[in-house]
């Protein structure tokens, strides 16, 4: 059976005539070919007719074009390679033309290229005409360089065919040097690019966390004013409903009045010539002495203005009243336990419960504790334990803790 491709026995690239073996061997100075009975790999697309020779192509023009769907014309377009082919001797006529034209222009020849390079192209499924034609107009500079130049020019007409120059420019545009520096400056066009990527995404981060931040103080603010509104309307409710209590009573009292008259014989009061009660006249208090205020009273102002002076920490506030009742209560049910009527002042649990917070340590000495060790303790001595006023302290505590509304009005 007749060979389908020749295969390079230096880099095992597949190649589809004797043509493009003779172009291969001079670029590359292999010499080694065979005949393989696989044939070189041809993949259509079915969108836009474009042929593809490896897998690498397919994947490029994907990613090009959006492109999916690829007809497989391998064994369509394979031919048996013929070895005894020879090439048409040349004429007399065509000599004198060959002669005639190389006095009016310059010999024409395949680009020198990086034979490294090409051979790795050529091991990704690169035809030679192609890969030469890559790194030829990509300036040899680097195997990444020359596959972008594949992607955005694999829609020529003449992408597979061999470059040709002049024999003067044949030679690599670039030095070795030169490559190395243009290599080096496109490494450092990369870095800085991807720099001022990270530059803008971090300022993008830093936009979205104060919109996000501003956000948030608006919903908070929206809850504050909601809660207001509550709280006033609440209030007007309260104000509506001592009115109609107020109008009932006093529609309860004209019935009264107007059935009095009733029994007593007298005609119905007219109300046209009725007199408008006179307004009370409010009596100017008696001077009498002014009694001092309860301890229940001062438990209870002392609870408020601990209250009032934290308004917005409502949890805050809420543990210091139930710490203060687990004090209280603790001393009730073991008047004799010193542990229990001791507290160091300096504690931080005690500070960050009761300590810190306005009115904690009056409402304790309400109760009966005195600072004593230069102020570092707060005792309750056993013969000044009052049942009664740890007893009105629990009350006082258990009203501020269920009533919503204590310290708000």
């Amino acid at each position: 059976m007749a060979g389908l491709s020749l295969l390079c026995g230096d880099c095992g690239a597949h190649l589809k005539s004797v043509e493009e073996a003779q172009q291969h061997a001079e670029l590359t100075s292999h010499s080694n070919f065979s005949e393989s009975t696989e044939a070189v790999l041809t993949l259509v697309c079915s969108t836009c007719g474009k042929p593809c020779r490896s897998q690498t192509e397919v994947d490029l023009h994907k990613k090009r074009t959006g492109h999916e769907d690829f007809i497989d014309k391998t064994l369509e377009e394979a031919k048996p390679i013929d070895l005894e082919s020879k090439p048409k001797p040349e004429t007399d006529v065509d000599m004198e033309a060959v002669g005639e034209g190389s006095s009016s222009s310059q010999e024409m020849v395949i680009p020198e290229v990086n034979k490294d390079m090409l051979s790795e192209l050529e091991a990704m499924g690169f035809p030679t005409p192609r890969a030469t034609r890559a790194l030829h107009f990509s300036g040899n500079s680097t195997i990444e360089g020359a596959i972008n130049w594949v992607a955005e020019h694999e829609n020529d007409p003449d992408i597979d065919e061999m470059p040709m120059v002049p024999k003067s420019e044949s030679k690599p545009s670039l030095t070795p040097e030169e490559m190395k520096l243009k290599a080096q400056e496109l490494r450092e066009r990369a870095r800085k690019k991807k720099e001022e990527e990270e530059k803008k995404m971090e300022r993008e981060r830093e936009k979205e966390r104060i919109r996000i931040g501003k956000e948030l103080l608006e919903a908070k603010r929206i809850e504050e004013e909601n809660a207001r509104k509550r709280i006033l309307e609440l209030r007007r409710l309260e104000k509506e409903e001592e009115k109609r209590a107020r109008e009932k009573i006093r529609q309860k009292l004209e019935e009264d009045k107007a059935e009095r008259r009733r029994k007593l014989g007298l005609p119905p009061e007219d109300p046209t010539t009725a007199t408008p009660s006179a307004p009370v006249e409010e009596k100017k208090p008696m001077m009498l002495p002014i009694k001092p205020a309860t301890k229940a009273e001062r438990m209870r102002d002392c609870l408020r203005s601990l209250k009032q002076h934290h308004k917005d920490e409502d949890a805050k506030v809420k543990r210091a009243f139930q710490t203060l009742l687990t004090y209280a209560g603790n001393v009730a049910k073991n008047p004799n336990e010193e542990k229990f009527r001791k507290i160091r002042l300096n504690n931080p649990s005690f500070q960050e419960r009761v300590g810190s917070l306005h009115g904690g340590i009056e409402f304790l000495e309400i109760c009966g504790f005195e600072k004593i060790e230069n102020g570092e303790f707060l005792f309750l001595a056993r013969e000044k334990v009052d049942l009664a006023v740890l007893s009105t302290a629990g009350s006082e505590l258990n009203s501020a803790i269920s009533n919503p509304f204590f310290g708000v009005l």
